[in-house]
């Protein structure tokens, strides 16, 4: 960590984190029982604080003493296309969408060329799972029924049934499959 560059980030973090929660300098100074003027010299970064003003500065920004002083995380992150997990189902392919898991919920985008059926992965009973049209045309068939989707077109049904993907059509068809699984019993 660079030491001459740490009042300034203190600075800019204390004061970024107080203006996201829409609060004053009176206000959170008196929630961390630091004066008023204490927190406004630890925001213009002329403050030398002990490490008991930092802990309850901290405390009342409910964020850790490390993310006081941190660098500044970005705000997004790029994800390219070969960084996603892909698997081929025969000739489908399935994209995870979401590269940090999300605890009970799969987002998958599936591509199917043309004549291409592939079947899907019974879930645990209780899971609803949701099936978009993007491009072309795509059919589910799911407890014997069948649903042909056009672009634009949304399908919901059981995902803990026997149920399969095919494109019916003469294009490539790529569609978004979003599975909110039901907790194990």
């Amino acid at each position: 960590m660079d030491e001459e560059d740490l009042p300034s980030r203190l600075a800019r973090n204390i004061r970024t984190l107080r203006e996201t929660r829409g609060a004053t300098q009176a206000q959170l100074s008196k929630l961390a029982g630091v004066p008023r003027a204490t927190w406004a010299n630890l925001e213009s970064g002329t403050a030398n604080p002990t490490l008991s003003v930092l802990h309850r500065v901290a405390a009342a920004l409910q964020v850790s003493l490390e993310e006081l002083v941190a660098r500044p995380r970005a705000s997004a992150r790029h994800y390219p296309r070969d960084s996603l997990t892909t698997r081929m189902r025969g000739a489908g392919q399935l994209r995870k969408l979401l590269p940090d898991p999300l605890p009970g919920m799969e987002f998958d985008r599936v591509e199917l060329p043309s004549g291409v059926r592939i079947t899907g992965v019974p879930h645990t009973p209780g899971t609803r799972e949701y099936l978009a049209c993007e491009s072309g045309e795509m059919a589910l068939v799911a407890s014997g029924e069948r649903f042909v989707l056009k672009p634009g077109d949304v399908v919901v049904f059981r995902g803990d049934q026997k149920h399969s993907y095919e494109n019916p059509g003469t294009r490539t068809a790529v569609g978004y499959s979003v599975v909110l699984l039901a907790p194990p019993l």
